[in-house]
């Protein structure tokens, strides 16, 4: 039962750290795969699959080496030169999903609360702050603790535009935009997503699983997260296929479709988008921190404020501009993860067998 509750800790982290401003908001899948039409339930299908895959590997190798950081993750599987080029294309784009996250913030106030984004953003930014000041446990806490209220608003949202909705299933394709996908086939988008997935976790899910009590709960863990944001990702892209005629005109999709069902779901999918942005910001900073200096030290001290009001200035670009950029080229970073992960993975096991 103890084990239960850790891996269920390191599962809704995990959840907490993946889905964030363009999860949340619908952007993120309406991109990668609603705007495929009917073909994106075997888009999430194929997805789904490899994020299960990668988020055990990425747990268990982080407990099998102990990583204090992803760099020592990284030069166990690319060895020093290449772990090392890897190492600081990551980390780059870890602030560079921050950053998205903050100009999601900012998006996310304006449109639910009227507020100027420039305050939206500076708000997320505060509680950042903050929370990046605890230590490593009570991050892990906050992170988690946001993931079973965001799966029940979504459950609500997606059930009833599923039951009523304004676009049959038969004829979603009509109004789907393929041409708006990133990458072209439905397919590479899939196998490109789980890549950004991958990507966005694996920084936090190596500490994560280097920090468990043992092997079992660190896979465990990784295998919870992974169902849930699978379950997310179905939920969000139904929804969206229910309402495929307008989610193509708004920057926040699922906005739309819990202001159409209710004014009052709107606002508490919009609570529930902001504490989610507040998620996946910190837990890409804290690795982006923790890879340059130690928590706490003087280093951090400095670090933390500086990369904050920089990200604060980089936000004021497009969050859907930014979505569609970042995230495809994230994609191909976190594939080459996974290849290695598994890699790794396969090695870590055939050592155990072996009876040298």
């Amino acid at each position: 039962m103890a084990n239960m509750r850790r891996a269920l800790k390191i599962g809704f982290a995990y959840t907490g750290v993946v889905v964030g401003a363009g999860f949340s908001t619908g952007q993120e899948i309406l991109q990668f795969f609603t705007n495929n039409g009917t073909m994106s339930i075997f888009a999430i299908l194929l997805s789904g699959l490899l994020v299960l895959f990668t988020g055990k590997w990425t747990a268990d190798v982080g407990f099998d080496i102990k990583a204090e950081s992803h760099v020592d993750s990284l030069l166990s599987m690319f060895g020093n030169i290449f772990g090392r080029i890897v190492d600081v294309v990551l980390a780059f784009f870890l602030y560079g999903v921050a950053v998205i996250m903050f100009a999601g913030a900012g998006f996310t106030f304006y449109e639910s609360f009227g507020v100027a984004p420039w305050v939206g953003s500076l708000i997320l930014i505060i509680a950042v702050y903050i929370t990046l000041n605890l230590d490593f446990n009570r991050i892990v806490l906050a992170l988690g603790a946001i993931t079973p209220y965001l799966l029940a608003i979504v459950v609500i949202i997606a059930f009833i535009n599923f039951m009523s909705p304004a676009v049959p299933f038969s004829e979603a394709d009509q109004y789907a935009e393929p041409e708006a996908t990133p990458l072209g086939p439905w397919w590479w988008d899939a196998i490109t997503y789980s890549g950004f997935t991958i990507a966005v976790a694996f920084s936090f899910l190596t500490m994560m699983g280097s920090r468990s009590d043992s092997r079992k709960v660190a896979g465990w863990g990784g295998i919870i997260g992974s169902v849930v944001i699978i379950l997310l990702m179905f939920l969000i892209n139904n929804g969206l296929l229910a309402r495929m005629n307008e989610v193509n005109d708004v920057e926040l999709p699922m906005l739309l479709l819990a202001d159409e069902i209710h004014p009052v779901l709107g606002l508490l999918l919009s609570i529930a988008m902001l504490l989610v942005i507040y998620n996946t910001a910190v837990g890409m900073l804290y690795p982006f921190l923790n890879r340059f200096s130690r928590p706490g030290s003087r280093r951090y001290k400095i670090m933390l404020p500086v990369s904050l009001i920089l990200g604060y200035i980089l936000s004021f670009a497009g969050f859907a501009d930014l979505v569609g950029t970042v995230y495809p080229v994230m994609g191909y970073v976190g594939l080459l993860l996974g290849i290695a992960m598994f890699i790794k993975w396969l090695r870590l096991v055939i050592g155990k067998k072996s009876p040298h």
